[in-house]
């Protein structure tokens, strides 16, 4: 699906950004694999795992061409940097995501030990994290992530209505 994450040189220049220029830079990263999913005829949702200051894991959906319903962005992504990290915990990572993860994605997040999530749009049918649900609450389950929404939201939402305004 991508290139061997767990291969890729720390990226030493995201030292030097603020955490607000450093989600910006990664939500971009994450708008392309969007694009990507758009491109594939998909719904442009695209996101990457960070930790050890490194992307070890990308997705975009692909519900549609593998006939899957669990091919969300997010469970590829995790999958990939479980897949490179060597275990199903991902502490000290970050998930970034363009749209608001749905409750299924949620449960993914909360199960992996992700300590952050940082999303895009928000989803106001579908949202779990915080728009109709907030699974990744404080208390709610046995994990707590660090929600951050709204980065850069306009992009992703934008893409997200140009998709469904070609399909109607």
């Amino acid at each position: 699906m991508s290139q061997d994450c767990a291969k890729q040189p720390p990226q030493s220049d995201w030292a030097a950004l603020t955490p607000e220029q450093r989600d910006e830079l990664l939500m971009r990263q994450a708008l392309a694999l969007a694009a990507r999913a758009a491109a594939e005829d998909e719904v442009p949702v695209g996101a990457l795992v960070v930790a050890g200051g490194r992307i070890v894991g990308r997705g975009w959906n692909q519900r549609e061409a593998g006939r899957d319903a669990t091919l969300h962005a997010e469970m590829i992504a995790i999958r990939e940097a479980c897949a490179a990290l060597g275990g199903w915990r991902l502490p000290d990572a970050t998930l970034y995501v363009t749209l608001e993860p749905c409750p299924m994605c949620a449960g993914a997040i909360i199960n992996a030990r992700i300590d952050r999530l940082v999303f895009g749009a928000a989803d106001q049918k579908s949202g779990a994290c915080g728009s109709v649900l907030d699974l990744c609450g404080k208390g709610l389950l046995n994990h707590t992530v660090a929600v951050a929404g709204g980065v850069l939201a306009d992009e992703a939402a934008g893409l997200l209505k140009d998709f469904f305004g070609r399909k109607r």
